[in-house]
């Protein structure tokens, strides 16, 4: 098996382009081209985790965040950053981040923390913006099923839980082939009529190349007349951090206790109790602090997130309760869904859990 076979199931799972502006994620290290020996699956590819590669002969690690971040302009192993990148090129361990692709969609970071809590009615509490795009079309009445079902086959035409989504209108269209032209229909250097029917449909962005591909390899014309529009429209499940409801409402304390049960927590830090149960509960692995505000557009009763400054506490207002589990704590089931998603797909193949814990922060609970 091929490394880029591994990496096209992630893939489909987080498309690249729903990545963050700032992010990383993809092949780091190493060449798709590669033959996988085995997978290890880890929250962070530090030099530890290269040399658990090495030691389980597994020369891809799968990483939800990437090593490399804001660019390396030297490589001489003066941090740990240069040197895990050092280790895994000398020793041929492909590195693949997958970020904020992962977090961006309901299925990843945040819905598997979802389960564990065991939320229901999901949605994404921060809709992304520029995921969605229209196409419309020209084509001749009697191929218009064709190009349609084309399109369909190719991902086109879903609109949250309806596909096979569709418009078109029928008109006269008008074209003159110049020298050297071969048109479908009508003659080089005379305008043409044709009864067309104007298709249009929409599309997730990450799947434009291949739809506009199933359109040119099965429309009939020699050029194709085609737009695409980017729509402002959301995306179902596309979008950062999620919201849901407890199966029943809970106590804040009860909470808290079902959070220190579930995270393996020691601590929690958060504003203080409001004293109101909570049943709507909004959950962000990672970095959530962006999304207090829209915690509370969205009636949240609770807001569990990490990396949450002084100040940023204050934000609560007394209007939910904020709490901050930890970065590492709030994603370090990433791991396992990674690895969930590769075994179901390659269930004959190594596809292993790190047994190495990154978190660099430590808590000091007292002698």
């Amino acid at each position: 098996m091929k490394i880029a076979e591994v990496t096209a199931v992630l893939e489909t799972l987080a498309p690249p382009s729903l990545q963050e502006s700032y992010d990383n994620a993809g092949l780091l290290t190493g060449q798709a081209g590669w033959d996988c020996t085995g997978i290890l699956c880890a929250l962070d590819a530090t030099e530890a985790i290269i040399d658990e590669a090495i030691a389980k002969k597994a020369n891809l690690v799968v990483a939800h965040h990437p090593i490399i971040f804001g660019g390396l302009k030297k490589i001489n192993g003066k941090n740990y950053v240069e040197r895990t990148v050092i280790k895994a090129i000398k020793n041929d361990i492909a590195v693949y981040a997958i970020h904020t692709n992962l977090d961006n969609v309901i299925e990843g970071v945040n819905g598997k923390a979802a389960d564990l809590l065991g939320l229901q009615n999901r949605s994404v509490l921060f809709p992304k913006s520029g995921t969605i795009r229209k196409l419309s079309c020209f084509v001749p009445v009697d191929h218009l099923e064709t190009v349609r079902n084309s399109l369909f086959e190719a991902g086109a035409g879903s609109i949250s839980r309806y596909s096979e989504c569709s418009f078109s209108l029928t008109g006269t269209g008008t074209f003159k082939g110049g020298t050297g032209t071969n048109p479908f229909v009508g003659e080089p250097g005379k305008r043409h009529e044709e009864q067309e029917a104007r298709l249009e449909v929409v599309y997730p962005a990450h799947l434009e190349r291949q739809i506009l591909a199933a359109l040119h390899r099965d429309h009939p014309y020699e050029e194709v007349a085609f737009d695409c529009y980017q729509l402002a429209n959301a995306q179902p499940g596309i979008g950062s951090g999620i919201i849901g409801s407890l199966p029943e409402p809970l106590s804040e304390k009860q909470v808290l206790e079902l959070l220190k049960s579930v995270f393996g927590l020691s601590i929690i830090r958060h504003t203080e109790l409001t004293g109101r149960p909570v049943q709507k509960l909004a959950f962000c692995g990672g970095a959530g602090s962006f999304l207090i505000s829209s915690a509370l557009a969205a009636g949240a009763d609770m807001f569990v997130t990490s990396d949450l400054k002084y100040h940023e506490f204050f934000d609560a207002e007394g209007r939910l309760l904020l709490a901050d589990i930890g970065h590492f704590e709030s994603e370090q089931f990433t791991i396992n869904l990674l690895q969930e998603v590769l075994a179901q797909k390659f269930p004959t193949f190594a596809v292993l859990k790190t047994a190495i814990k990154t978190n660099p922060v430590q808590y000091f609970t007292g002698l």
